[in-house]
């Protein structure tokens, strides 16, 4: 039995169900939001990937085969990530070089693109399994103007491994009763966990871009070398 959500209107179950014959296309809309939009943090992508798969199994909720719904969820994810790159590519950096402290300022863009130079694609395709990461990431990848075809071949990979894997997990979990009953039946639990572990990782990262951003302004101020200060800190 499935126990009245903590948080109702972030509860996969009752985002699926409550959409009725449209519930596919609500879970498109909300991967592509996830990934495509700047607010897309606030929806709960992994568990509703999950969940999808699940009742994809258990109840045949869309009506349609899963490998057809593992598609459809990696197509809305790579429309997404592009979406999110043109963002970043077009608004992002007069955004971020509006200021000079904190998450926007024009070291920030350095950063950004000094990460992507350092760590390649591969960044583009890890981010899709970190909530909050994997709706900055297309955005910082357009900011720091990673090429657009290099771009594009890793964001098709990304959405497609994480489509095809959170998505089949799910279905593949249906397989094992208990392990189903208890993701079902906590799967607002688990949501809440990671909403608090992302944002957890997101205020140390904007505290620690913000404590940097002090420490140059500082060595600036003074005369002393920013490489110094970087140096000394690693």
């Amino acid at each position: 039995m499935h126990h009245a959500a903590l948080i109702p209107w972030l509860d996969p179950n009752a985002i699926i169900h409550g959409a009725g014959p449209w519930a596919l296309l609500v879970v498109l809309l909300i991967v592509f939001a996830e990934t495509g939009l700047l607010v897309g943090f606030l929806f709960p992508g992994d568990t509703l990937l999950i969940i999808s798969g699940l009742l994809t199994h258990t109840s045949d909720i869309f009506g349609v085969n899963i490998w057809v719904v593992c598609a459809l969820i990696a197509l809305a994810a790579f429309i997404g990530g592009e979406v999110g790159y043109f963002i970043g590519h077009k608004a992002g950096p007069a955004i971020f070089e509006r200021k000079e402290s904190g998450l926007f300022s024009r070291k920030n863009v350095e950063r950004t693109n000094h990460f992507f130079d350092r760590f390649g694609g591969m960044t583009v395709v890890l981010a899709r399994f970190v909530p909050v990461v994997r709706t900055f990431a297309p955005v910082a990848a357009g900011v720091g103007h990673m090429p657009w075809r290099r771009y594009s071949l890793y964001n098709l990979i990304g959405a497609v491994v994480w489509g095809f894997v959170m998505t089949m997990l799910g279905f593949v979990i249906a397989y094992i009763p208990w392990i189903r009953d208890l993701v079902t039946r906590y799967i607002d639990v688990i949501l809440i966990g990671v909403v608090v572990l992302s944002a957890a990782v997101t205020a140390w990262h904007y505290f620690s871009e913000r404590r940097k951003a002090k420490k140059e302004a500082a060595a600036s101020t003074t005369g002393a070398p920013v490489e110094a200060t970087e140096a000394t800190e690693a």
